[in-house]
């Protein structure tokens, strides 16, 4: 909730992975997250990185939501350039009758194409398909994140 001090206090505990979900396409924030803004959920999770770059950090979005794939793109590299390191993507499910309905279903071909397509940009860790939720796998995901992290330094210390 913007409170003063309080993503300091978070990097200082030094959590293994800060995640915070984008969820959306900015087109769609006032409409799916009416109480967040896009660019401020961008900060924050740049910010994690600013403070101490050793963190990993993490960020998820819904899909299904009326979206277009150029959009999607533009997330990604909106959270690559906050230094984002894993980034998950998943189907939207209408939780109740009050939240926004599904616009469309994607299908398992698309969320693959997502899913290289994130990796082309760099992401350390990509879970994209129809039922990824940000948690799951967690410390799988993590081990993976770590081990292509510690990869990419010794390729960088080799050069």
């Amino acid at each position: 909730m913007r409170k003063e001090g309080a993503i300091e206090v978070i990097v200082e505990a030094k959590p293994d992975v800060f995640n915070h979900n984008i969820e959306t396409v900015p087109r769609l924030y006032r409409t799916i997250r009416p109480g967040a803004r896009y660019f401020h959920s961008l900060n924050l999770l740049h910010r994690v990185k600013e403070l101490d770059p050793s963190i990993f950090t993490k960020s998820g979005l819904m899909v299904g939501l009326g979206e277009e794939k150029d959009e999607v793109i533009q997330v990604m590299d909106d959270l690559r350039s906050a230094d984002v390191d894993f980034m998950t993507i998943g189907q939207y499910l209408q939780p109740t009758p009050a939240h926004a309905p599904v616009d469309r279903y994607v299908t398992p071909d698309e969320f693959e194409i997502y899913a290289r397509t994130a990796r082309t940009k760099g992401f350390l860790m990509v879970s994209a398909s129809p039922l990824t939720r940000s948690s799951y796998h967690a410390g799988e995901d993590f081990a993976v994140m770590k081990a292509n992290r510690d990869r990419q330094l010794a390729e960088a210390n080799a050069s």
